[in-house]
């Protein structure tokens, strides 16, 4: 009786091994599981583009799912991530934010063709010195202005500080927005010897009080399209984007003396667990077809060389090097170095 429990034991121990090594060794029921990328991205329309039309796009062609941040700001959710075990996979923002992201050891600090090929097409600022990851589109940061209210349309940059529109420009608050932050800095080009010549713009600035402030350039959109302010800093696609059916009293100023160049910058977190998914989205967003579907639903500037754009936005936006020698790419490095400062020395003269 013995005998016969123990080997009817053993037997049940081998079937049970025999089972198990067949379901191990069965493919129709293994489930891969889906990878899930997770990035940052605007709202808006740009937001309205990516969830409606490219998000599935990229999720069909490469078998994953994405999963899309629009809750601004994110520098701050990513930086309070583990750097193993980051946040997002694959971070935008403007250049000045990727800068900082950088320096803390939070994304890398290039990209190049052999991990996205479509960087071979793109025009030389959108891969420069100047910028951290690699940009996929650009706007000219110049002058927006009413033309229903008898100005003078503008020139220069020296025309914001008309007499005449006192307490009817804007601008912005400059420790919390990069496009204040490049208008100083152009400041200090106009007025001084350069872009770092912050004793220069710091007195140009003083000149241009009174001047109304807001956080960001959504903001600055509806001043200029109200009317509470006929001439503020923006950049082009704020005002271009009104144009058409809707076309509003209202247009751009590229400056004589050049535009600032307001990126929207790609970048990879090195502790990704799908960094080739990464990378593979990058390059997804520089093909000329993405690229000219956003270019032209929210009037942005491709970085892909090769983007055929439809007449009124060739017209318009920087599609050729000449248009594109036009822009002025700071030092973002540089400016965040002194931050702090700079910070302190504009509340003073803006509250003073």
């Amino acid at each position: 009786m013995g005998l016969i429990m123990i080997s009817r034991r053993k037997a049940l121990r081998a079937g049970a091994g025999l089972a198990a090594a067949a379901t191990i060794g069965a493919p129709a029921i293994l489930h891969a599981e889906t990878k899930t990328l997770k990035i940052t991205t605007w709202g808006g329309k740009w937001g309205d583009i990516m969830k409606d039309t490219l998000l599935p796009m990229f999720e069909k062609e490469h078998d994953c799912k994405v999963s899309a941040d629009q809750a601004f700001p994110f520098l701050p959710k990513l930086q309070a991530s583990s750097k193993n075990d980051p946040l997002y996979d694959v971070f935008h923002t403007n250049s000045n934010e990727q800068w900082s992201a950088v320096e803390q050891g939070l994304v890398l600090d290039k990209i190049t063709a052999k991990e996205v090929p479509n960087i071979a097409d793109v025009y030389p600022w959108a891969n420069s010195d100047k910028i951290v990851g690699v940009a996929i589109f650009t706007s000219a940061i110049g002058l927006g202005y009413r033309t229903d209210k008898g100005i003078t349309p503008p020139k220069s940059w020296k025309d914001l500080a008309d007499p005449k529109l006192a307490g009817a420009r804007g601008g912005y608050l400059i420790p919390v927005n990069s496009l204040g932050q490049c208008h100083l800095m152009m400041l200090g080009k106009v007025y001084g010897k350069g872009l770092q010549d912050l004793d220069a713009a710091y007195k140009a600035l003083e000149q241009l009080k009174p001047i109304k402030l807001v956080d960001f350039t959504g903001q600055m959109e509806k001043m200029l399209l109200s009317g509470e302010v006929s001439e503020g800093v923006i950049h082009d696609s704020g005002v271009y984007r009104y144009e058409g059916a809707n076309r509003q009293p209202v247009d751009f100023c590229s400056p004589t003396e050049g535009v600032m160049a307001l990126e929207q910058v790609l970048n990879v977190t090195p502790g990704s667990k799908v960094k080739e998914l990464a990378f593979a989205f990058v390059n997804f967003m520089l093909r000329p077809e993405v690229q000219k579907l956003l270019a032209e639903g929210v009037w942005y500037s491709p970085a892909n060389k090769k983007v055929k754009l439809d007449a009124k936005y060739d017209a318009k936006l920087l599609t050729t090097p000449e248009k594109v020698a036009t822009l002025i790419q700071p030092d973002w490095k540089w400016y965040n170095a002194r931050k702090d400062d700079i910070d302190a020395r504009v509340t003073k003269i803006l509250k003073g």
